[in-house]
């Protein structure tokens, strides 16, 4: 009994902060996540590369960029089936992080299991594609994943 009061009064402490932290990251992740599907579905039927190059002109990005231009190449190859599958995939890990962030939010241990968990299983990919393909973009999402998965471990196994 006493060790779980000593549990809430770290986590209200400097330690909820971190949680919250997460748990706000989280929402962000799942937010992002559930517009973009709302958006693909969106473009169902639709004419995709229209719509790419509607979003070229008005951003006024470059199309002969190289990095651009690939994407553009990808976008007009999209078909109305992998519209949908992407779809799918964005709703469903959208509610996996929008989960984890209200539980998070809301102090729940089992969010804690399930954010290191679903965390951790995309450090071993995430490593994988750095070693392939380096960027710093890559490095930094590799590491604040690392230092979540590190942070809620050490917490379960307080006993936070």
């Amino acid at each position: 009994m006493a060790r779980r009061a000593a549990a809430r009064r770290t986590h209200a402490g400097h330690g909820g902060r971190w949680l919250i932290a997460i748990g706000l990251f989280k929402l962000a992740k799942g937010a992002a996540l559930l517009l973009l599907a709302f958006g693909l579905l969106s473009l169902l039927h639709k004419d995709v590369a229209a719509a790419a190059e509607h979003w070229v002109r008005l951003l006024r990005v470059d199309p002969d960029n190289r990095l651009i231009h690939s994407l553009l190449v990808r976008i007009f190859n999209v078909t109305p089936k992998q519209l949908r599958e992407f779809s799918v995939g964005s709703f469903l890990y959208s509610a996996i992080f929008l989960t984890e962030g209200v539980g998070l939010l809301g102090r729940r241990h089992w969010a804690e299991y399930m954010a290191l968990i679903s965390t951790g299983l995309f450090i071993p990919v995430e490593a994988f594609e750095l070693s392939l393909h380096f960027t710093l973009v890559k490095l930094a999402v590799t590491l604040v994943n690392f230092g979540i998965v590190w942070y809620l471990a050490a917490g379960i196994r307080r006993g936070n």
